[in-house]
């Protein structure tokens, strides 16, 4: 019977396996003061008192911002945006789209740091989390302690105030779509319809899912952003960087020691920054896709350098030509300049010109004239040629208008029926409108006709619509 050699068995190779996976660890961001973190508080208290407040806000007997999908109209403040004004939709998407592009080349991911839902939402949730679970070493303990009565206390808590805020954050969601009053009666006399319901819940979930569960995750691996920002990016970027040149050799210390005395460098490696960065990262590795550029890392670094007596920005925001070739303020100031800035924000200008432009001009009345092809020109009483059209009327203005209509083109054209109506406020008012003229008026074939219509109280209101007479 053969047996397997020694030499055999020395040199078969060792199984190795590998996960194609990153096994997720949970991140507790430790909370930080200073100068960047309260701009993130000021930005977070600003858009949540923005978006929390307006649907409440009234204006002119009606919601002061309100989405109408129903009667398809869009109202903000004084402005009211029709299916036809899309075109100041495109604009506003156009013009966000290159602010990104604009703040992104100068300054990094500020949207990102200070103003992202994702950043602000998970600020709140985080900061419902400490009042609840306490500081970022409690929270660490709490997560590796067996599950007791206080452990569930403090779990079931935070989950019904996290809860609690997620729905609230889809209710006014869809008061932006419903009138927030009506959605507000209808939810507490159990009415509400199934659509306001779904949105509300799914809306409140993914809030609770996004800000509470996932976290840096949706940064990571789902915000696209994040793979294409080092497009944007030039070397006069201004982005949260770590001066290697100041801090390496780093190592630790006591306090007030000079770093050369210990051939040192002035990091401490006391990891601070990354126990306050809410994606996990060492800044000091580099500039990484993960950096949301929150400039936790500096608050938090700056204190450290502040209690040690060194001086202050060894993480910093600065631009890779600056840090290289040790640039003052002004010289990166200088720098901010250039090619694709001077591009980005003359598009921006412009577009923003145009859009102030367009709703300014915006016209109070549109008339839609439609020959009505059901009925043919056709001769009626008196030898006269009979055409029929639709008219559709729309007020666009936020006051009830009398308009008179009156037609011309053509020798002895007449127009039967009433040639004045009433429309109301932010309403269309459609009806038929059967248009004669004399026989001899015109040769066999079509003839350009105009169409008026004025306000009867605003001679600026006015429309000179064209359509098509048909002579049999």
């Amino acid at each position: 019977m053969n047996q397997p050699s020694s030499q055999t068995d020395a040199a078969a190779p060792a199984e190795v396996i590998e996960s194609l996976y990153k096994k997720h660890k949970k991140i507790h961001p430790r909370s930080v003061t200073g100068v960047f973190a309260n701009w993130r508080w000021i930005l977070v208290w600003f858009t949540q008192l923005l978006y929390y407040g307006l649907p409440w806000l009234p204006w002119n007997d009606r919601q002061a911002v309100l989405f109408n999908l129903v009667e398809r109209k869009f109202y903000i403040f004084g402005l009211v945006l029709w299916p036809q004004d899309v075109i100041f939709l495109a604009i506003i998407l156009i013009i966000s789209a290159y602010a990104l592009f604009l703040f992104t080349a100068v300054a990094g991911r500020l949207w990102c740091g200070y103003a992202c839902p994702q950043t602000v939402y998970t600020e709140i949730f985080l900061w419902i989390e400490t009042k609840i679970e306490g500081d970022r070493n409690a929270r660490l303990k709490l997560d590796k302690a067996p599950m007791d009565a206080r452990k569930f206390r403090l779990r079931a808590m935070k989950i019904a105030a996290w809860g609690l805020l997620s729905l609230w954050t889809g209710f006014t969601l869809v008061g932006y779509f419903t009138p927030i009053h009506e959605l507000w009666g209808s939810f507490w006399s159990w009415n509400l319809g199934p659509w306001e319901t779904f949105w509300i819940f799914f809306y409140g979930f993914m809030t609770y899912a996004f800000a509470g569960v996932m976290r840096e995750q949706v940064c990571l691996y789902m915000c696209p952003y994040a793979r294409f920002q080092s497009v944007m990016f030039d070397p006069d970027t201004l982005v949260i960087t770590y001066d290697v040149e100041r801090g390496e050799p780093r190592g630790q210390r006591k306090k007030g020691i000079d770093p050369k005395s210990v051939s040192k460098g002035d990091c401490v490696d006391c990891e601070i920054c990354v126990q306050v960065c809410p994606t996990g990262i060492d800044i000091r590795n580099g500039l990484q896709y993960e950096c949301i550029g929150c400039a936790a890392c500096i608050d938090a670094c700056d204190q450290v350098m502040a209690k040690m007596n060194y001086p202050q920005g060894l993480i910093r925001y600065t631009t890779e030509n600056a840090l290289a070739q040790h640039w003052s303020w002004r010289d990166i100031l200088g720098h901010i300049v250039r090619p694709r800035i001077i591009i980005y924000t003359v598009i921006l200008i412009g577009l923003s010109l145009g859009l102030v432009w367009g709703i300014a001009n915006k016209p109070d009345l549109r008339v839609n004239v439609i020959r009505d092809r059901a009925i043919l020109a056709r001769e009626v009483e008196g030898g006269f040629i009979e055409n029929v059209y639709q008219l559709q009327v729309m007020n666009v203005s936020e006051k009830p208008h009398r308009y008179s209509i009156s037609v011309s083109g053509l020798d002895g054209i007449k127009m039967e029926g009433e040639s004045n109506i009433e429309v109301d406020s932010a309403i269309g008012k459609g009806f038929s409108v059967a248009v004669r003229v004399p026989p001899e008026a015109g040769k066999k074939g079509s003839h350009t006709i105009y169409f008026d219509v004025k306000a009867e109280t605003n001679g600026n209101m006015s429309v000179h619509e064209k359509a098509t007479f048909l002579m049999p």
